[in-house]
């Protein structure tokens, strides 16, 4: 969501709500008032828009991620559990 766009969206559709408010009710105080309101609630809803891409991108980049493999087991060919932790470790050298 591009902050500049949103806003004059924003502002062009509550012009559009405000004319259609006055043409509808004939008053001035009550176009202001609805008009209002509907700024603050489309605030909101871009506030939630934001917050669930956030927590989309972070939950995609923890899916993504190498370093957090589930703790589960494999057997191999002799039957010893093998941890998958383990074996995406890197190589240790000796030195």
């Amino acid at each position: 969501m591009f902050a500049p766009r949103f806003v004059v969206s924003m502002f062009g559709a509550l012009g559009a709500f405000a004319i259609a408010t006055y043409f509808l009710t004939g008053s001035i105080a009550s176009t202001a008032l609805q008009t209002l309101l509907c700024a603050v609630l489309i605030q909101v809803g871009y506030f939630v828009a934001v917050l669930y891409l956030v927590w989309k991108e972070a939950r995609d980049r923890r899916k993504l991620s190498p370093g957090n493999l589930p703790a589960e087991s494999t057997n191999d060919e002799q039957g010893r559990k093998l941890s998958l932790r383990r074996l995406n470790r890197p190589p240790r050298f000796n030195s």
